[in-house]
C-alpha cells in the first residue's frame, strides 16, 4: 500500500463491488484510500493517514479545508491530536491567524485533571486516552470563537471529547473542518457543524468484494 496518499489521479472513480481502494474527489482529482478491515472482518472503511501522505496531498486537501473555515470565521484553530495536528496550523496560517493551539495525549506534568476528558477511537477501541488542554495556553481560547480541525470524523466520540474539553475553557465552538467524513451519520447528533472535504462509506464484504453498506 505504499502508493497510497501520495498523488491525485485524472482517472474516473471505480464502482462497486471494491477490491482494495475507494477513490474520492479533491478539487477535481481522484485520491485513493485503502480499504481497511475492522476488528468486525466483514466491516470496513476507508482509511486516510495524513503523517504517512505526501506534502502534495496535505498541501490540496488543507487548501480545501481552508476554504470551508472561511464561513465559520474562528478568532482560532485548535488542532485535534494526532493527525488533525498536520491540518490545523496551515488552516490558521491560511486564515491569517497568528498560531493556533494543539490539543494532546500526552499528559505533561503541569497539566490539570480538571482539564482533561476521556477519550476513545475508533481504530484504538480497547485503549481509553485523555484529551488534555496546557493551561498555560488558556489565554488563546478563552472567549474566543474556536473552530476544531482534525483529519476524520467517524464516530464522532473526538469531537464531542473536544466539545467537553472545550465547554471547560469557556469558548465558544463555531463548528468544525475535517478532511473525511467516514460512515453514515446524523448532522443533528454533531455537538456542532462538522464542514468535510469528501465522505466516504462504511463497507460490507461480499462474496465479491466490499459494497458501501446503506
Amino acid at each position: 500500500m505504499d502508493g497510497f496518499w501520495q498523488d491525485f489521479t485524472a482517472r474516473p472513480a471505480d464502482g462497486p463491488p471494491y477490491r482494495d481502494r475507494y477513490s474520492v474527489a479533491v478539487g477535481g482529482r481522484m485520491l485513493d484510500l485503502p480499504i481497511r478491515p475492522l476488528p468486525q472482518p466483514e466491516s470496513a472503511v476507508a482509511s486516510l493517514l495524513a503523517n504517512q501522505a505526501s506534502f502534495t496531498v496535505i498541501d490540496r486537501l488543507t487548501e480545501s479545508m481552508a476554504a470551508l473555515a472561511q464561513r465559520f470565521q474562528p478568532d482560532v484553530v485548535v488542532g485535534l491530536p494526532t493527525l488533525g495536528l498536520t491540518f490545523a496550523p496551515g488552516i490558521a496560517r491560511a486564515l491569517g491567524q497568528p498560531n493556533y493551539v494543539p490539543l494532546g495525549y500526552s499528559r505533561k506534568f503541569w497539566y490539570r485533571d480538571d482539564l482533561s476528558v476521556p477519550i476513545r477511537s475508533i481504530t484504538s477501541p480497547d485503549a481509553e486516552k485523555h484529551l488534555f488542554v496546557d493551561p498555560l495556553i488558556l489565554s488563546r481560547l478563552t472567549g474566543r470563537r474556536v473552530l476544531v480541525v482534525d483529519d476524520v470524523a467517524s464516530t464522532g466520540r473526538s469531537l464531542k471529547a473536544a466539545a467537553e474539553l472545550l465547554a471547560l475553557c469557556d469558548v465558544s465552538v463555531v463548528g468544525a473542518v475535517v478532511a473525511m467524513r467516514q460512515g453514515a451519520h446524523d448532522p443533528a447528533k454533531d455537538p456542532f457543524p462538522i464542514a468535510h472535504v469528501f465522505a466516504t462509506p462504511r463497507f460490507t464484504r461480499r462474496a465479491d468484494g466490499w459494497w458501501p453498506e446503506g
